[in-house]
């Protein structure tokens, strides 16, 4: 049975509540599922907790809720080029919990495998651990993660099959999945779709059975928070080549 949706705001029509869990993939603004994340705000929704490598930037990405006010609670591992969510966390009206990032995606993979929670040691000795129970093993401390379940999960794909099956590219790879398989409910965005059998079943890095509802991306710029530039080599040493032809002899 296709699982395919005529866009984001009908996949995601029964399924958002107030007060909810929203787990969502990516990193930044890359390989994030956009036209999701637009859905969300539209629907009105508030009081979420969002949990993502990070919330975007201003007015793109995960930023958009935070501009609209929906979004109550941050799981993270770092807040990322946004002013207003800094701004919102100090002003009381954003509550936040720093998360490392390998815990942050192993408690996502717990939650989509069924562990309740597991010891590690990153944190210990740090905020990270405050109030969490600790453990020791083979005489080293460690402390214990709960695993990390969201009511609905939002995932951006390269290519999908109506029956679900998913295969990302690039940095789509971060978060997108484990953050499918940590949904009650997931939804994916992909930029292309195939009919079942399609697919290299080698290259499906998420199977359909952890995706309920399918959608067509749309076609738009892939932003990233900051572009650090620098003159090709080739360029300058062509650019030196003709002033130094210029020069008399």
């Amino acid at each position: 049975m296709s699982k395919l949706k005529s866009g984001a705001a009908a996949a995601l029509q029964d399924v958002l509540r107030d007060g909810m869990t929203l787990a969502v993939g990516g990193f930044g603004l890359s390989g994030i599922p956009a036209d999701l994340i637009e859905a969300v705000r539209d629907s009105g929704v508030k009081d979420l907790t969002v949990v993502s490598n990070n919330m975007g930037v201003d007015g793109k990405g995960l930023g958009v809720l935070i501009e609209a006010g929906q979004v109550r609670k941050v799981i993270a591992s770092y807040v990322g080029e946004n002013k207003l969510f800094a701004e919102q966390y100090l002003a009381g009206k954003l509550e936040v919990e720093f998360t490392p990032q390998g815990t942050l995606a192993e408690r996502l993979r717990a939650g989509g495998a069924g562990i309740p929670a597991f010891y590690t040691k990153t944190g210990v000795g740090t905020l990270v651990a405050e109030g969490k129970p600790l453990a020791e093993f083979d005489g080293e401390t460690f402390v214990l993660e709960r695993a990390i379940k969201a009511d609905v999960a939002l995932v951006h794909a390269h290519t999908a099959d109506t029956d679900g099956n998913l295969i990302y590219r690039y940095t789509a790879q971060n978060f997108n999945p484990v953050v499918a398989a940590a949904g009650a409910v997931t939804v994916a965005e992909a930029e292309v779709i195939v009919e079942p059998g399609q697919l290299d079943p080698n290259h499906i890095i998420t199977p359909g059975v952890f995706v309920q509802r399918l959608v067509q991306a749309s076609d738009r710029v892939k932003d990233i928070e900051q572009r650090t530039v620098r003159p090709r080599a080739e360029a300058t040493s062509a650019t030196e080549t003709a002033d130094a032809a210029s020069v008399p002899a």
